[in-house]
C-alpha cells in the first residue's frame, strides 16, 4: 500500500508528537534518576548520561533521618485509605445504582460536587475536626481525610460501571436467595475488576503523593509521610541542598508508583472504557 504524500506528512507529524510528549514526561524523572547516582561536584553539572554511578545518596537517605519510618507510614495511610475507598464505595455504588429513592441522582451530584472543593479551602475547617477528635499527629487523620477526598471519585466511578452490569445476574441471584451482600460480594465483584483496580490505583497515587493535609495534621518525623520528608530536605543556600539524597528519595517514591501502573496497565485501561460503548 503506497501512502500519499498528505497521509505521510500526517503520519510523521504525529509521530513526532507522540515523541516530544513521551520526552516531556519521561525527561524529568530520568533526569532524577542520573542526578540520584551524583555526587560532590557532579550535581551542578549539566550531563545527560551518567559518568560515574554511585549509591551513596541511597544509602545516606536510608541510614540518616527517619526516611524508612517515613516510607512506612506512606505504605500504611496509603493502603488503608484504598481499602476504605473501596469498601464504602462498592456499598455505596450499589445503592445508588440499584436501589430505587427519591433524590437518588441530587445524592450522587452532591457527592461528585464535594471534590470540587480545593483542599485549602476546607483545610481549617477539616484541622478542627481532626483536633476534635484527638487525631492531630497521628497516621488516622491522614487516613481519615484522605478518605473523603478519595470517595467521591471512588463512587462515582464504581456507580457508573455497575449501573452497565446486566440486571438479569443480580434478578438471579435474588431468586437463588442472596441477600444483598453477597450480591456485592460474589456477583458484583468479580465482574468489577478494572473498575476496582483503576480506582483503587488512583486512590493509592492520590494518597501516596499528597503534601498539603501531611504537612498540616502531622508535626513530628515518626509520624510525617514521604512527600513532607522530602520537602523537609533542605539548605539555608542552593549550594547546601542536598540534591543529591532529594533527588534518591525522589525516585524511590516514584518507582512504586511506575511499577504498578505498568502491572495493572491492563486493568486501568478496561476500567477507564468500561461503560464507555453501548450497543
Amino acid at each position: 500500500m503506497t501512502l500519499t504524500p498528505a497521509v505521510l506528512v500526517k503520519r510523521t507529524l504525529f509521530y513526532i508528537a507522540v515523541v516530544a510528549v513521551v520526552v516531556v514526561a519521561v525527561f524529568p524523572f530520568y533526569y532524577a534518576i542520573i542526578t540520584s547516582f551524583a555526587t560532590g561536584t557532579d550535581l551542578f553539572r549539566v550531563q545527560y548520561w551518567p559518568h560515574s554511578i554511585t549509591f551513596a545518596n541511597y544509602v545516606n537517605v536510608f541510614t540518616t533521618g527517619s526516611f524508612p519510618r517515613n516510607l512506612l507510614n506512606s505504605v500504611f495511610v496509603a493502603a488503608v485509605v484504598v481499602l476504605l475507598a473501596l469498601i464504602l464505595a462498592v456499598t455505596a455504588s450499589y445503592a445508588l445504582s440499584r436501589v430505587r429513592f427519591r433524590g437518588r441522582s441530587l445524592l450522587l451530584l452532591t457527592i461528585l460536587s464535594v471534590s470540587m472543593f480545593p483542599q485549602v479551602a476546607v483545610l481549617a475547617g477539616l484541622f478542627e475536626v481532626i483536633r476534635f477528635f484527638g487525631l492531630f499527629n497521628s497516621l488516622w487523620s491522614l487516613v481519615f481525610s484522605y478518605t473523603i477526598f478519595t470517595l467521591p471519585f471512588t463512587v462515582w466511578v464504581l456507580t457508573t460501571f455497575m449501573r452497565d452490569l446486566p440486571i438479569e445476574i443480580e434478578e438471579a441471584a435474588i431468586v437463588d436467595g442472596a441477600t444483598p451482600w453477597i450480591i456485592i460480594r460474589r456477583v458484583f465483584m468479580p465482574l468489577m475488576w478494572p473498575a476496582l483496580v483503576t480506582t483503587g490505583l488512583l486512590a493509592f497515587i492520590a494518597a501516596w503523593n499528597e503534601f498539603l493535609f501531611a504537612l498540616t495534621f502531622t508535626s513530628s518525623n515518626a509520624t510525617r509521610t514521604v512527600t513532607v520528608a522530602i520537602a523537609l530536605l533542605s539548605g539555608n543556600t542552593p549550594h547546601e541542598i542536598p540534591w543529591g539524597p532529594i533527588m534518591a528519595a525522589s525516585v524511590i517514591v516514584t518507582v512504586p508508583l511506575v511499577v504498578l501502573v505498568l502491572i495493572f496497565q491492563r486493568k486501568i485501561i478496561s476500567g477507564l472504557t468500561a461503560g464507555g460503548v453501548k450497543g
